[in-house]
């Protein structure tokens, strides 16, 4: 376990990355060789992990399914690799927001994202009060980035609705103590204007999915924070199935190959 001075200071940290001006940008990783890859490149100030690529890596699938505990190991494993601060992504709480979060500050996270699978606003709500209140019970301004499912599960609903279903999200896991607010899924740069407009500056944190608004008009509009989820480990394992490719069809390593592990 991390000493709590050490957690104090790398959450102070990352709070900081998300407030500032400049766009946080976050290459997610799964394990220790990850972590120490995408660490060591000049101008990364901090690491995420990303539930659905552990989850793949120990041969589950997404959705919670992966023990608590080999997801809670993993998060540890990623921390013990790394000097930057780490924040985890905990699913929804494994039915138990409080005390897994709990879990993950012991192996040294000092942020996390938290799912609200859309369930009842008073529901979710709660679980975000039962993170942070984990966090100051540890001793900790725990970063949480409360996640709401809107956009990723808004069906065939009129999109004027799920805009407005996902600001009212926001605003309510703010309230409560929230310093960002995720909104994975596909978003415009109208909808980023929605939302920096009903939450402010610095609020909002979105995935680097295919087709995302460019990350310097993200920036200029005052979004904190981008990451890549899962995006990243496909990316690795495309290069994994296109060397495999190239020797099965009698060729060598790429010639910009380089030795990283």
């Amino acid at each position: 376990m991390t000493d709590t001075s050490s957690l104090t200071a790398q959450a102070h940290q990352l709070l900081a990355l998300h407030t500032a001006p400049t766009l946080l940008k976050l290459v997610n990783v799964w394990d220790a060789i990850s972590a120490r890859v995408v660490s060591e490149v000049p101008g990364v100030t901090a690491l995420a992990t990303a539930s659905h690529s552990i989850a793949a890596a120990f041969g589950y699938e997404d959705g919670e399914n992966i023990p608590v505990e080999l997801m809670i190991e993993a998060i540890g494993t990623v921390v013990s690799a790394t000097e930057l601060p780490v924040t985890a992504d905990l699913e929804a709480g494994y039915g138990n927001p409080g005390e897994t979060t709990r879990m993950a500050i012991q192996v040294g996270a000092v942020g996390a994202n938290l799912e609200d699978q859309m369930k009842p606003l008073p529901e979710a709500v709660a679980a975000v009060e039962a993170v942070l209140a984990a966090g100051q019970a540890e001793g900790i301004d725990f970063v949480l980035n409360a996640r709401t499912d809107a956009f990723v599960k808004a069906g065939d609903r009129p999109h004027a609705d799920v805009l407005a279903d996902a600001i009212e999200r926001g605003k309510a896991y703010l309230a409560a103590g929230a310093p960002v607010v995720f909104v994975p899924g596909k978003v415009s740069e109208e909808d980023i204007v929605a939302f920096v407009d009903a939450w402010g500056p610095q609020k909002l944190t979105l995935i680097g999915a295919p087709g995302a608004v460019p990350l310097a008009r993200m920036e200029e509009l005052g979004v904190a924070r981008v990451s890549y989820g899962p995006f990243s480990q496909s990316v690795a394992l495309m290069a994994l199935q296109d060397l495999t490719t190239e020797v099965i069809g009698g060729g060598a390593l790429p010639e910009n190959f380089r030795v990283l592990n």
